[in-house]
């Protein structure tokens, strides 16, 4: 009888360090987040126009959150620029914002007529078929370096930005 109780005993601890195993993946970032309690951030999508000015152009791209948590992109750096700035669209009329939202299972677009980024200051001007390296930074996840490709003046993507 003893020797049966210690394999029953042997198998529900390997049963239950596989489950644990199990549980422990399930939020590291590989499945598809609904688990996660934390945001899982990821660009697509990125661009920026030939600027038409020789000290200013547009950027747009797209970040995925599929996390559980919001997060919230605070600010976008770039060497190109002397400064990159983070804009709305609203009827129009163009507001500079110091955050934006990006809920939890959703996303934060960034498209032509509407939010969009502003490299000013520029310290070259990017020509079609180069990259501008961006930094983006978040309140709560780690930074992302995102490579933007240069596209022609009248690029519109079928991404829908």
């Amino acid at each position: 009888m003893r020797r049966r109780t210690t394999v029953v005993t042997a198998t529900a601890a390997l049963v239950g360090a596989l489950a644990l195993a199990g549980c422990s993946d399930s939020g590291s970032g590989s499945g598809s987040g609904s688990g996660s309690s934390k945001a899982e951030l990821s660009v697509s999508g990125p661009y920026i126009p030939q600027p038409v000015s020789a000290d200013m152009a547009a950027g747009f791209l797209t970040i995925t959150n599929k996390g559980g948590a919001k997060d919230e992109l605070t600010s976008v750096t770039s060497s190109a620029a002397g400064e990159v700035t983070m804009h709305s669209t609203m009827g129009g009329a163009m507001q500079e914002q110091t955050s934006f939202a990006i809920p939890a299972h959703g996303q934060l677009v960034f498209k032509s007529g509407g939010n969009h980024l502003m490299f000013e200051k520029l310290k070259r001007q990017p020509k079609q078929g180069q990259t501008v390296t961006v930094k983006l930074t978040f309140a709560r996840s780690g930074p992302l370096t995102v490579e933007m490709p240069v596209k022609s003046a009248t690029y519109n993507p079928s991404t829908g930005h």
